[in-house]
């Protein structure tokens, strides 16, 4: 028996029509299938309801992979493939298996043969890179930085250091409700003459991507980014 295909099924980044950010390929793929495995089965459906599929959405199969699912599991998630079946995995937003426990899923098809196809649709982190105007040809994402506050500016000053060193910019995320504290750090910690930018609500109506030398930040009134999706970049 021929195995399924994993098709790897961008989001928007909001509260978006589907069509307003993904391709007419991407939603026609996804249109089709009716297995999926998502970080969140409600918001996948609430996605699904956008496309419309081709069948009831009571009829579609929606497991969930996120970080609390033990990764003995992963071998269940995939029995529709192994039994000839095409399967989505959807992320929260964006691309799948980016920042994104999905990630395990998809090494463990490559292990059983699995053909995975990876569709094009928004990535928060490469638009950010993209709008900021620091260095694209070398750079590096680092997911979360550590909460505590002396522990995360330690980290800033070790990327920082980094980015001065390789000529590398630096990309990372913070749990909205602390993005003002993670600015503050930001801009208190780096260097003068380091670029820092952010990159908040990135699609959206109220877009709005801010880049500016540490000592410029510090002259400015800092922006309120409390609870806006965001990416952080610096380079040195």
């Amino acid at each position: 028996m021929n195995k399924g295909k994993l098709y790897l099924i961008p989001t928007p980044l909001g509260p978006l029509p589907a069509n307003s950010v993904l391709s007419q390929a991407v939603i026609d793929q996804a249109k089709k299938l009716s297995y999926f495995v998502a970080e969140n089965a409600k918001s996948a459906r609430a996605f699904l309801k956008t496309l419309p599929t081709n069948r009831p959405i009571q009829d579609i199969t929606i497991q969930e992979l996120n970080e609390k699912t033990p990764l003995t599991l992963l071998s269940e998630l995939i029995t529709p493939l192994q039994n000839g079946l095409d399967m989505g995995l959807i992320s929260e937003a964006g691309c799948p298996a980016v920042a994104d426990p999905g990630a395990h899923l998809i090494a463990l098809a490559h292990k059983e043969g699995i053909r995975v196809c990876p569709l094009a649709g928004p990535s928060s982190i490469v638009l950010a890179l993209m709008g900021s105007g620091l260095f694209g040809q070398n750079f590096a994402f680092h997911g979360y930085l550590p909460i505590k506050n002396n522990i995360r500016r330690k980290k800033i000053s070790e990327l920082e250091k980094s980015s001065c060193a390789d000529h590398k910019t630096q990309i990372f995320i913070e749990t909205p409700y602390r993005n003002n504290q993670m600015l503050k750090a930001l801009v208190e910690t780096c260097m003068s003459s380091t670029k820092i930018c952010i990159a908040s609500n990135l699609t959206l109506d109220n877009e709005r991507i801010m880049m500016f030398t540490a000592k410029e930040w510090r002259c400015r009134q800092l922006p309120d980014i409390d609870r806006q999706p965001t990416v952080f970049l610096l380079q040195a």
